[in-house]
């Protein structure tokens, strides 16, 4: 191998070069099929809607027990933790990214490295919660990713080279990009982690093969959102709202609202679904009002960023408790009618289930067995019914230095946090990857400083239980019911997918991937990764074959943010490694 001044490390492997040739250019047909298609991944989500859900059955429940290694790739050096990747797969040819901002393509077939690109990093990047990456988009005969100080990258799928670059934001204001973008008619679409240090949230579109800049929209209420034509803004209008109207004084302009982890497509609608983040600081004191559009899922114009229609899980958040977990399109039928519906588990504790036509609230309920800030959601609205005694106390009570402290359950790091959930369309229900822990929490004076942590707040996050944390459920969004749960010893921090062959894939922190029964929740494998499982698995076809991928490497929040539940998984090693399974042709039953 030889690195050029680029950071590429190039294999001289004349057949790793074919391999990689022959992987034909990703159409817009490609991506929004990509559900359907099984013999590649194309988008992250394994299809726009995000559903991570397989139509292949050839790995089912009765055979899942002769699922083996095939190959496993290290992402190599000193670079091992927080490998939360989900991985794609094009003709052949995967493409997956690792910690600190670096991209690999493989041979699927062999586990032999095409190319490798690692951004340059400068001095001073500051990611709040490690220094993770979650995956690219491809589109044409580009690889795309952000990198953690907010930059875009377009790589030739074929060498690894970059086509161009772009700086999103300045990453020494705090922002940074860890989330895998969408890409949707053409344009590249991302949004920017960095609510913990006082930042303007925001979604931007790309024109995918120029990186010219075709639209900005703003997550804090009061920013203006624009089109670009021929390099000229235009307003597309704030949608609904004005500067100071939700925020008091100049709160706005320092408000966070980050919507860090990718957005979601629903093709039904036209429309694009982000979450947002936290609002800042977090001392909830120093922001009275709903502080719009913190804690909220978005729905968003691919055409020009605008707001069709906002849900706010968290008005007023004083817990950190984010809105951007993924918001995921199906359908399903009631009364006779088919209901077009949304979903999404949020980090306060509550299922939410939306018209994802018009943002209406359909219905909510806890998915962890203890909520203590609100005691129920409006069944009207679905806003939250606040818990008397349940908010920190203002430092200003208590002589400025340290508000009161109350316990908050869920702690801050959500009853479910980025992993993505999954659904299945054929038992109707969502895997839910859940924690069940609880925090002390206070407030703090705190004033914004540029490129500072602006919290005003501190917390120790504690295990509920005794002999575990983490809780894999089997959820029913039309009642409510938590049809099976699998408890797990430590947190549970990575994706689910489900198949089917009524399967679910998880990993976990102790190393393993793991697959249930998706009817009852029966444990009926597991294979030891050597390192801890933050990733997403996938599955796919090749030559006949099923095959499965998750990336394997402990790290992300938990060990840096988890107080006491880090002394759980202290002892846990770090890793980097994409371990691919696959099932022998000689054990898929006869059709």
């Amino acid at each position: 191998m030889r690195l050029n001044r680029f950071g590429i490390r190039i294999a001289v492997s004349t057949l790793a070069l074919a391999v990689s040739c022959g992987a034909q250019a990703v159409t817009d047909e490609d991506i929004l099929n990509d559900a359907n298609t099984p013999e590649d991944v194309v988008t992250y989500g394994m299809g726009t809607q995000g559903q991570r859900f397989s139509t292949l059955a050839n790995l089912n429940t009765d055979n899942i027990q002769y699922l083996q290694p095939a190959w496993a790739f290290s992402f190599g050096s000193e670079k091992m933790r927080g490998q939360e990747s989900q991985p794609l797969i094009k003709d052949g040819v995967m493409y997956v990214t690792a910690s600190y901002s670096r991209v690999y393509a493989i041979d699927a077939r062999t586990g032999e490295e095409l190319w490798q690109y690692d951004a340059r990093l400068p001095d001073g990047i500051m990611p709040c919660c490690d220094v993770v990456n979650r995956g690219v988009a491809l589109y044409g005969n580009k690889v795309y990713f952000g990198t953690l100080d907010a930059r875009l990258v377009a790589l030739n799928k074929d060498t690894g080279k970059p086509e161009w670059i772009k700086k999103v934001a300045d990453y020494q204001a705090g922002y940074a990009i860890t989330a895998a973008p969408i890409i949707i008619k053409g344009k590249i679409i991302t949004g920017v982690a960095g609510g913990e240090f006082g930042v303007v949230g925001k979604v931007e579109a790309y024109d995918a093969e120029t990186g010219d800049l075709a639209w900005t929209r703003p997550t804090v209420e009061g920013h203006m959102g624009y089109v670009y034509e021929d390099g000229e803004k235009v307003e597309n209008g704030i949608s609904g709202g004005e500067a100071g109207r939700t925020w008091p004084g100049d709160m706005w302009k320092t408000g966070g609202a980050a919507p860090w982890l990718g957005g979601t497509y629903d093709q039904d609608t036209d429309t694009l679904f982000f979450g947002t983040s936290n609002p800042s600081p977090w001392n909830s004191h120093l922001r009275p009002g709903d502080n719009l559009f913190s804690s909220s899922r978005l729905a968003i114009d691919p055409d020009d960023g605008s707001i069709k229609w906002h849900f706010q899980t968290t008005p007023h958040d004083g817990w950190d408790y984010d809105g951007v977990n993924e918001l995921i399109s199906f359908n399903y039928e009631e009364n006779g009618k088919t209901v077009m519906a949304a979903a999404t588990a949020d980090r306060n504790g509550f299922f939410y289930v939306l018209n994802r036509e018009n943002g209406d609230f359909i219905r909510g309920f806890p998915f962890v067995d203890k909520i203590t800030w609100a005691t129920g959601l409006d069944p009207k609205t679905g806003r939250p019914i606040y818990a008397e005694n349940g908010r920190p106390g203002d430092p200003a009570d208590m002589d400025g230095s340290k508000g009161e402290a109350v316990v908050a359950q869920p702690a801050f790091l959500g009853g479910k946090n980025w992993m993505p959930m999954a659904y299945s369309q054929k038992t109707g229900l969502f895997y839910v990857p859940s924690n069940e822990w609880s925090m002390d929490i206070w407030n703090e004076p705190v004033s914004y400083k540029r490129g500072g942590a602006f919290l005003g707040a501190g917390f120790t996050i504690k295990p509920a239980n005794d002999d575990y944390i983490g809780v894999l459920r089997a959820m029913d969004p039309k009642t409510g019911e938590e049809v099976w749960r699998h408890e797990n010893p430590a947190p549970l921090w990575g994706g689910v997918m489900t198949t089917a062959g009524d399967l679910v894939f998880t990993g976990t922190p102790e190393g393993y991937l793991k697959a249930f029964d998706a009817k009852t929740g029966e444990e009926l494998y597991k294979f030891n990764t050597g390192s801890g499982v933050v990733g997403t698995p996938v599955t796919w076809q090749m030559d006949g074959e099923q095959f499965v991928s998750v990336a394997s490497g402990w790290g992300g929040a938990v060990p840096l943010w988890g107080g006491e539940v880090a002394k759980v998984v202290k002892h846990f090693n770090q890793g980097g490694t994409v371990w691919t399974f696959k099932l022998p042709k000689d054990r898929v039953a006869s059709q």
